[in-house]
């Protein structure tokens, strides 16, 4: 019901009359749902002000497959990397996913594991989130048959270019459904990696074994990743 001007001036002066608690409790009781839609929205807006400042864009996504990097060895392949390059390690990073483990023949404690890291290698390269793999000798072996790797022939121009077979086709499915007696493939070999076990900084981090990396063959920051390998070899 609308209130006459009358009507409303009374209301004004009742409330003036009231004590502060009074006020506030009137306020409160009257006006709640509005206050609190409010504080929500100051909230969300604050939030994603704050996020949109903080957030830092990704360079290149690495991933570390079954190696495992030192705190120094890290600092070199993200925040020295940027430092190199002249950008703001405020407002840029070199993404690192760490621990995941590939295997050909887990052993059933790590059999999840292994899953699930296949799982999560596997959307990362599907929705592009995912340029550069550093990897030991049998995760290498896995991401080159299974085509993740692009062929760096005509790319890199380096004594550290190494090859690894790549599988066009193969009966797996029928292998492993029992419908074929002996697994049989088709393969070629591409050279697709960088073995770095021979430059120091990675003779220095202590891995076990022969180190790879290689570059993602569906990768959308090419050249990035091609600047990133530069500064690998320069940096050993």
């Amino acid at each position: 019901m609308k209130l006459s001007a009358e009507e409303r001036r009374q209301r004004r002066e009742m409330f003036r009359q009231l004590s502060r608690a009074k006020k506030l409790e009137h306020i409160w009781l009257y006006y709640k749902a509005p206050i609190l839609l409010t504080i929500l929205a100051l909230g969300i807006l604050i939030s994603g002000v704050y996020r949109a400042a903080t957030q830092k864009e990704p360079v290149v996504y690495l991933a570390c497959v079954n190696v495992s990097a030192g705190e120094d060895m890290e600092a070199r392949l993200t925040e020295d990397y940027l430092t190199c390059r002249g950008l703001n390690p405020k407002r840029t990073e070199v993404r690192l996913y760490r621990d995941l483990y590939l295997s050909d023949d887990p052993a059933a404690v790590d059999h999840e594991f292994a899953y699930a890291s296949r799982m999560k290698l596997l959307a990362t390269i599907n929705s592009r989130q995912l340029d550069l793999v550093l990897m030991n000798r049998e995760a290498y072996d896995l991401c080159s048959a299974s085509g993740y790797l692009l062929d760096l022939s005509n790319m890199v121009d380096s004594a550290f270019l190494t090859a690894n077979q790549v599988i066009l086709e193969d009966n797996a499915v029928e292998y492993n459904l029992n419908e074929a007696q002996e697994y049989t493939a088709v393969t070629e070999t591409v050279y697709n990696a960088l073995e770095l076990t021979q430059l120091s900084v990675f003779q220095e981090a202590g891995f076990s074994g022969s180190v790879y990396i290689g570059i993602i063959a569906n990768t959308p920051r090419l050249a990035a990743c091609q600047d990133y390998l530069d500064y690998l070899i320069a940096a050993g």
